[in-house]
């Protein structure tokens, strides 16, 4: 297991901005293909305020599953300039089902399962970090 996370996350910050109201995650950003296929996976827990940052060069439809995943996730499918597209919460673990951005995305964030939830974001929400401007 050491192995699969020999190349290390860059850790950074970014903003949720939900009905006027700021939240900072400490994220975890998936800069390499194998980081975006690594992901989350083989985690045996992700804290409320940690997620992890996939970004794309062009936007574009993208596609996740839970292989490998042991905890649920909230997986948040972001346009360009940072608004939130789609909500896919608490994903199911281990599962490989294809779970789909249904529209072109630049950027996947994702939290602990149910996070998006207790925190109230929504469709249409901002995310500000510097790899989405």
């Amino acid at each position: 297991m050491q192995q699969l996370y020999a190349e290390a996350f860059k850790k950074d910050q970014l903003t949720l901005v939900i009905s006027g109201k700021q939240h900072i995650i400490d994220i975890e950003i998936a800069e390499t293909n194998h980081q975006k296929a690594l992901g989350l996976m083989y985690r045996q827990h992700l804290a409320e305020q940690n997620g992890m940052l996939f970004t794309y060069d062009q936007p574009q439809e993208l596609t996740m599953w839970m292989k490998n995943t042991f905890i649920p996730l909230d997986m948040i499918f972001i346009k360009a300039g940072g608004i939130v597209h789609r909500i896919e919460a608490n994903t199911e673990p281990l599962s490989e089902t294809i779970i789909a951005s249904n529209g072109n995305v630049v950027a996947v964030l994702e939290l602990a399962g149910g996070v998006a939830r207790r925190l109230g974001l929504k469709k249409g929400d901002q995310v500000l970090h510097p790899l989405l401007e």
